[in-house]
């Protein structure tokens, strides 16, 4: 099932919205995670970073076959060997990972879709014990320059209750400037 449509740009201008390397670090990513998971890779902007910061396997999924082999081409290109890119429909099959298999949840621009309690669920269920899941979603503000529509673009309260909802205590918010 592929998610609402969030305009996503071309790739160059894609990446100018963000310092993936900074963002992940605020948000928790560093050589104690062992084992990650990326909610739609996309171009692959927060994957190799985020594979690059762990200690252990990245996990990635995207439903687009061209956003995957893009992901695969870059981790190649500079030598990322502890990433596993796979084509998958997480919204309709889940991730096929084990329960409990990971420590931290990447959810980055995702939560737009039309279930997002259930992707959360899906996060939660393959964390380990105290793992994290980090969520990132632009501004809900008309001046950012990207993103979904303002009549599906979540708050960040509205992401917050989602993941209550789902089962993860203690949500806190962080400010990614100029844009999530």
């Amino acid at each position: 099932m592929k998610i609402r449509d969030s305009g996503m740009p071309e790739k160059e201008m894609w990446e100018n919205f963000f310092n993936p390397q900074a963002a992940l670090r605020i948000m928790g990513l560093d050589k104690d995670v062992s084992n990650a998971v990326e909610f739609g890779c996309g171009y692959g902007t927060f994957t190799i970073p985020a594979a690059k910061m762990i200690s252990g396997k990245l996990f990635a999924f995207d439903i687009e076959p061209e956003m995957i082999e893009m992901t695969k081409y870059e981790a190649v290109k500079i030598g990322v060997m502890n990433l596993k890119v796979g084509l998958r429909d997480f919204m309709a099959d889940g991730t096929g990972l084990p329960s409990e298999s990971v420590d931290y949840a990447m959810l980055f621009n995702i939560l737009h879709l039309e279930n997002p309690v259930s992707l959360l669920r899906e996060a939660n269920r393959i964390l380990v014990e105290g793992g994290k899941a980090g969520i990132i979603h632009w501004n809900y503000d008309l001046s950012t320059p990207r993103g979904p529509s303002m009549d599906i673009r979540p708050k960040p309260e509205d992401c917050i209750k989602w993941a209550k909802s789902a089962g993860f205590s203690s949500p806190a918010r962080c400010d990614l400037k100029p844009y999530h």
